[in-house]
């Protein structure tokens, strides 16, 4: 293992994070956001111009102070094409899980990258 390797997410001595030449706590990251599959279990159907969806994803983003905000995406039930439109979440405690577990098992993947491929 090189020095350079050996020296990435070790913490100095005012408790900053070096990767390199760049202090991870002065990185200004705008958004963050993933993609989560809705198990078949917890789905379910919205209308949109007249237009039933079944709803399939949730793009979950992390706003600036801390707190998630998801929406939901879908397909039209009868098949076909239909505009790309967002849908609200319902409030349902398993959809809250099923983000509340999704933000933590990205953070997993996140702090376990590889880095640039």
């Amino acid at each position: 293992m090189s020095d350079e390797a050996d020296s990435v997410g070790a913490d100095g001595a005012d408790g900053q994070v070096d990767v390199g030449e760049v202090e991870v706590g002065a990185v200004d990251v705008g958004a963050m956001a993933i993609t989560v599959a809705i198990p078949e279990h917890l789905r379910w159907t919205d209308t949109r111009r007249d237009v039933e969806h079944t709803l399939l994803t949730l793009t979950v983003r992390m706003l600036p102070d801390g707190h998630l905000a998801v929406k939901a995406y879908g397909r039209p039930t009868a098949g076909g094409r239909s505009p790309y439109v967002s849908f609200p979440v319902p409030d349902d405690p398993a959809i809250t899980a099923l983000v509340e577990a999704a933000g933590a098992r990205a953070g997993e993947l996140w702090s376990a990258h590889k880095g640039l491929a």
